[in-house]
Formats: C-alpha cells, sequence, structure tokens
C-alpha cells in the first residue's frame, strides 16, 4: 500500500477524541503483523483508548522514534464540502479530518515498513502512535512512561506534526486553567448584602490579562516565535441568569503559553495567590463559603532543543534543508523531552493551518515529501 492508500484508510476512522482510536488501532496492529512487525498497546483507564508501539531493528541499540497521534478534532458546525470521514482527491489535494493534522505522517511511516523490515536496520525504528493528543498532550504520556524504563533508551524523537517539512525546535509551555467561583445570590437591590461571582470573576480575569499585556510590554522574547513573549489569554467567561439575581457562581477558563525563560506553574500559582490574599477576604467577609476553586483543564510541556543538538543536524540533513523554527501550537515532543531525556524534533508534511477546520487537506506532493524523508532516514539507519 501506498502512502496516499494508507492515509485514505486512516481518514475513514472517526477517531474523534471523545471515541474510542480501537478501530484503527486494530487496522494497523494488523498491517504491522501482515509484514511481520510485533506491536503492543499503551491502554487508558477505560480501555477504549490506546497507544501503539513497534520497534523494527536490533533490542540492543539506541533508536529512533517517530511518534504521531490518531485523534483528530470534531467537524460539528463546520461546512465540509466533502464527507470529513472519506478521503477526496481533487485537484492534487486529499481531504479529510485528520489529514494534515496529522494522519498524514502515521500514513507515511506506516508505508515504509516493508523497506525498514527489509533493510537490516542498524538503528532502530520505534513507532508510537498515541491517542487523545488534541485534549492536552493526555494519551501519550503512558507510552513514554514505558519507554522511559526502557534498557536502552532511545537517541532521539521526530513528531511528525505538519510543519511544511521545516524542522522545528520548540513550542511554548502551555496551562490551561478553570475557574469556578463560589458567591452568595440574592436580590440585585441588595447588591451589596451578596456576593457577585461574575464582578469577582472579572476582577481576576482582569489580573490574568493584566499579566499578559505586561509580558508584552517589558517580558523576555524569543524571536523564533511570531509571538515572541509569554502569553495570557482568558477565553470562555459564564455566570449569571439574569439582571436582578446577584450570580452565586462563574466559571471562566484562561490559559498562559510560556516561553522558555517564564516559568508557566509559577504564573499559575501567582494567578491562585492573588485570588486567596486580594479578592477572597472581602468575599468571606460576606459569605464564608465564598471563594475560588482552581482545576487544570490540560497542560502541555513546551520543547526546546538546542540549534547545536546532534538531533537538530542529524533531521536537518533528512529534510535536506538547514533552516528551523519554533511554532506556536503545542506537540507531544516536549513530554518526550520532559518525562524521558529524548532528544526531540518535530517536523511533518502537511500545514497547521488547514488544521481544526473545514475541508482540512494534505496536498499529494506533499505526502511524497514525507515519504521521502523517512526512506532517507531508513538510509541512515543501515548502518
Amino acid at each position: 500500500m501506498t502512502a496516499q492508500d494508507i492515509l485514505a484508510r486512516l481518514i475513514a476512522f472517526d477517531t474523534v477524541s471523545h471515541k474510542s482510536n480501537l478501530p484503527l488501532i486494530e487496522w494497523v496492529e494488523a498491517y504491522l503483523s501482515d509484514h511481520g512487525v510485533a506491536s503492543h498497546r499503551v491502554y487508558d483507564e477505560t480501555g477504549e483508548k490506546a497507544n501503539l508501539i513497534a520497534s523494527i531493528g536490533p533490542q540492543d541499540a539506541p533508536g529512533i522514534i517517530l511518534s504521531g497521534h490518531v485523534d483528530v478534532v470534531p467537524v460539528e458546525g463546520q461546512p465540509w464540502s466533502t464527507d470529513p470521514f472519506e478521503a477526496t482527491v481533487i485537484d492534487g489535494r486529499m481531504y479529510g479530518r485528520g489529514s494534515s493534522d496529522m494522519k498524514g505522517f502515521c500514513a507515511c511511516v506506516l508505508a515504509a515498513v516493508p523497506r525498514m523490515v527489509a533493510a537490516s536496520l542498524a538503528t532502530p525504528l520505534h513507532i508510537v502512535f498515541s491517542y487523545d493528543e488534541e485534549v492536552g498532550c493526555i494519551g501519550v504520556r503512558g507510552a513514554i512512561r514505558e519507554i522511559a524504563d526502557w534498557p536502552v533508551k532511545p537517541r532521539a524523537c521526530i513528531v511528525g506534526e505538519p510543519t511544511m517539512m521545516q524542522v522545528v525546535l520548540g513550542h511554548k509551555t502551555k496551562r490551561s486553567i478553570r475557574v469556578t467561583v463560589r458567591g452568595k445570590s440574592g436580590h440585585s437591590s441588595l447588591a451589596p448584602d451578596f456576593v457577585n461571582a461574575v464582578e469577582y470573576a472579572a476582577r481576576l480575569s482582569v489580573f490574568i490579562s493584566d499579566i499578559g499585556r505586561d509580558f508584552a510590554a517589558t517580558g523576555a522574547v524569543d524571536p523564533l516565535y511570531d509571538v515572541g513573549h509569554t502569553t495570557a489569554h482568558v477565553g470562555m467567561l459564564h455566570g449569571g441568569t439574569q439582571l436582578n439575581i446577584v450570580p452565586d457562581e462563574a466559571v471562566f477558563d484562561y490559559e498562559f503559553r510560556a516561553i522558555r525563560e517564564d516559568d508557566a506553574d509559577a504564573l499559575v500559582a501567582r494567578v491562585e495567590t492573588y485570588a486567596r490574599e486580594e479578592l477572597e477576604p472581602a468575599m468571606k467577609a460576606v459569605h464564608p463559603d465564598a471563594g475560588f476553586d482552581f482545576h487544570e483543564i490540560s497542560g502541555v510541556d513546551g520543547l526546546d532543543t538546542e540549534p547545536e543538538a546532534d538531533v537538530v543536524s542529524f533531521v536537518k540533513a533528512l529534510a535536506q534543508r538547514n533552516d528551523h523554527a519554533k511554532v506556536a501550537f503545542g506537540t507531544e515532543g516536549g513530554l518526550f523531552q520532559t518525562m524521558a531525556d529524548i532528544p526531540t524534533v518535530v517536523i511533518g508534511p502537511g500545514d497547521i493551518g488547514r488544521a481544526h477546520k473545514a475541508d482540512e487537506y494534505i496536498g499529494l506532493d506533499e505526502i511524497a515529501a514525507g515519504s521521502a524523508f523517512i526512506e532517507r532516514l531508513i538510509e541512515r539507519c543501515r548502518g
């Protein structure tokens, strides 16, 4: 099967993150088995989702991980011109959910499996396909914990997110937090006698936004990012039922995306400290049960590989280009780096600008470029 054939099969599996990915995993297992490659699953707590790990080559040599996620984002409410779960080729483009992000890379890897098996590799190649990347890089953590205990640590990891085959060395650390504000309701004509949860949610939201403005004005800057400083963002705020009732609850979500020079966890702690020390005393003076609850929605560890690292020069040679970049979106690459100390870069076919929207596609020439990259990797791993 060609990479294009395999991608069409992968797109046909509806692996939106809230659904099981096991039908796709079963298909990949069978495909690998047909080529004599053993694989095994690392399940989630429910047993309804799994990572898949397969290795080709010697077990006693440091290998290279080829990492990709197989979950995709929803399509509901998007004006698709084609069936998002049926690959459609039009004018040299394959349309379908996940075509760019990032089943295209997974297809390039799988199409090359017969050549990997026939190559008598001296450097092993490890295929790692994960679940729930799109909801906070959740699934791959189980696979990484297993890999961290391998007797021979992999020498490098290549995460195949869509970068138009540009070598990416870094992305920001992300922390996403949900804040629930507990107030005390009553008639709005007596508002001072109660605790307005929406008001205190707004006050804390402004504090978070002010942190972001300070970083924009005076913070450290990494010029490789399109937005070079750490950012703060409040994305949703809900509260209240009608105007003449003082709202007793409000909920809002915020995030920090931090460059290497700034500590995202320290920023989250700073927000909670402000809420506890500056806002809660006045709330509790009116009603003792008023206050704030904080819950981490998701966290993505940043990736920051030095340009001089061996993995960077190795992958640049495979990509046949000398430039590198950093990207705004998060990947699983930071987790391979922080959890298992594996040097990591991100490179893959497709364009992140087409992801998460209607009529997502990947160019057939981009699939060919991804396949050529994997073929050059196989040649380098022969000896």
